[in-house]
């Protein structure tokens, strides 16, 4: 794989807490290959914007979550 950190932990969280699975790893992997061999502006624009839905649901998601665990 790259070599790159593949996240960065909060602050005064340890970086262990959020270590990716390897069937995680796997798949950023996988998805790093296939942006690297698109060469048409156009893939490349369509797979910028699956990211990017993908991360704001996992923040909306991780969000509800914190919300579900304080007590009301």
């Amino acid at each position: 794989m790259s070599g790159l950190p593949l996240h960065s932990p909060p602050p005064g969280q340890p970086a262990d807490a959020l270590e990716l699975s390897i069937s995680q790893r796997f798949e950023i992997e996988r998805f790093s290959r296939a942006i690297d061999a698109t060469a048409d502006p156009d893939d490349l624009k369509r797979i910028a914007k699956q990211l990017l839905r993908a991360w704001h649901t996992q923040k909306a998601a991780t969000n509800w979550v914190i919300g579900q665990q304080q007590p009301r």
